[in-house]
């Protein structure tokens, strides 16, 4: 084949692979504006299901990568309630919990105690308030600290202490809660 014809073809059928990509909507986050909103997906499989509900207990671990992001846990229990009220699904359909431990917990300190170690404000907080107020149950590691010496006054008054994170954990498992750790 002639090297002009090659490149011809070449040229051609790199034309036909470079379809434009589907134009997805925009996201949406009626209840958690601060977490990722939910984008509606054409065909897909395993949509939410109005008449199911859903129970997750989520593992709070990680810190934010930056001071001014959430704490991953919490955007996406967020993100979830985001997913079904787009959806239809009855927020009373979701039964969420959220245990924090480790690293996590400097995301639940109020805001001058988050200003005094990160420098900013706490961007945590008002979702904290939106999870509760749509009936998440927020719970921190009472391990965690006594262990790490934090007052639990100087926390979101929209946490509450547990004895232990591997006990919530377990507990709500127990009581057929999935597990989703971030």
């Amino acid at each position: 084949m002639k090297p002009v014809l090659a490149f011809t073809i070449f040229v051609l059928a790199s034309l036909g692979a470079l379809k434009p990509a589907p134009q997805w909507g925009a996201p949406a986050a009626p209840v958690i504006p601060e977490a990722n909103g939910y984008i509606s997906i054409p065909n897909a499989a395993l949509r939410p299901d109005k008449n199911r509900t859903y129970r997750a207990i989520f593992d709070a671990t990680g810190a934010a990568k930056e001071p001014t992001q959430l704490v991953p846990a919490l955007n996406m229990a967020g993100a979830g309630l985001n997913a079904f009220a787009a959806t239809g699904v009855p927020l009373s359909n979701a039964k969420f919990a959220v245990v924090f431990h480790g690293p996590a917990i400097g995301g639940i300190l109020d805001d001058a105690h988050y200003r005094a170690k990160y420098g900013v404000a706490n961007p945590n907080l008002n979702v904290l308030a939106e999870l509760k107020k749509a009936g998440v149950e927020i719970f921190v590691c009472g391990q965690n600290l006594a262990r790490d010496h934090i007052d639990p006054k100087i926390i979101s008054p929209d946490v509450t202490v547990a004895s232990a994170a591997s006990i919530v954990l377990m507990t709500y498992q127990n009581d057929g809660y999935a597990l989703m750790s971030f």
